[in-house]
């Protein structure tokens, strides 16, 4: 898939929980860069409270829509009307829409038919119509299982840097090389770098003492690495690969511990 493809997130806050948030957002990450990122729903109702405390801090614009008449999801009338909007401008070549609504079933095949990719998000009680209906369905249950980054030991404390971010961007940086490796475990560094700031864009290598990506993620001692020419012979690009977990402490005079009875 193009990385460079920009993407306009629409979201049913009606339908989805703000826990899947940033799993939602780091996965389409891995696709292109998200340009909008939109919410919707009554928010003067005290059940989506819960999304309000997280809306700034992943820059979603939430869309108000009153239900105007018992019975009628005035929501998802507004997210369709958006979406068509937004197509009409011409400005993104994809789009996500994150509901388990049906009633997204013919938005998603009209923006198949205009040329747009559709990338729908849901659980698993999403009706088949709507999974169908797009390129390519994730459901939020699967992303949520998915086995977090293999725990490392800290690096050493930055001046000024707050101590907490740089476990996480460890734990970033492997996910993404997961996530982009090939058969052979062998992942870009730079294609790293392009998911990493997308997904925190206030990252920065010299907030850790570097001058250049690849020696900072060398310093993480997460990967073995090797350079290799390009395609035309002359630029060059470096590959890492996840170190092979240490081997288990031998037992004891080669025999298994004993269990006290």
């Amino acid at each position: 898939m193009d990385k460079d493809r920009r993407f306009a997130v629409l979201i049913d806050a009606d339908n989805v929980s703000d826990k899947y948030i940033r799993l939602i957002l780091d996965e389409l990450s891995n696709d292109g860069t998200i340009t909008y990122k939109r919410i919707y729903g009554d928010w003067t109702r005290p059940a989506l409270g819960s999304w309000k405390s997280v809306l700034l801090d992943y820059s979603i614009s939430p869309i108000q829509q009153y239900g105007y008449t018992t019975g009628k999801n005035a929501t998802d009338s507004a997210m369709i009307i958006d979406a068509m909007d937004i197509l009409y401008t011409g400005n993104v070549e994809g789009f996500c829409i994150v509901s388990s609504d049906s009633d997204f079933t013919r938005l998603a095949s009209r923006l198949r038919e205009a040329g747009k990719f559709v990338i729908g998000m849901g659980e698993k009680k999403t009706p088949a119509p709507f999974v169908a209906a797009c390129n390519r369905f994730t459901y939020l249950e699967v992303l949520a299982q998915q086995p977090a980054a293999e725990e490392t030991a800290p690096l050493p404390p930055v001046a000024g840097e707050d101590r907490m971010a740089l476990p996480a961007i460890k734990a970033a940086i492997q996910a993404i090389a997961d996530e982009t490796s090939d058969d052979e475990g062998w992942a870009s560094v730079s294609d790293i770098g392009n998911i990493l700031i997308k997904r925190f864009p206030d990252f920065d290598v010299r907030n850790y003492g570097f001058k250049k990506l690849t020696r900072f993620v060398d310093s993480l001692e997460l990967f073995e690495m090797r350079t290799v020419a390009g395609r035309d012979g002359s630029a060059k690009a470096v590959l890492v690969r996840a170190l092979p977990l240490p081997p288990p402490p031998p037992k004891k005079n080669g025999r298994a511990p004993r269990r006290k009875k």
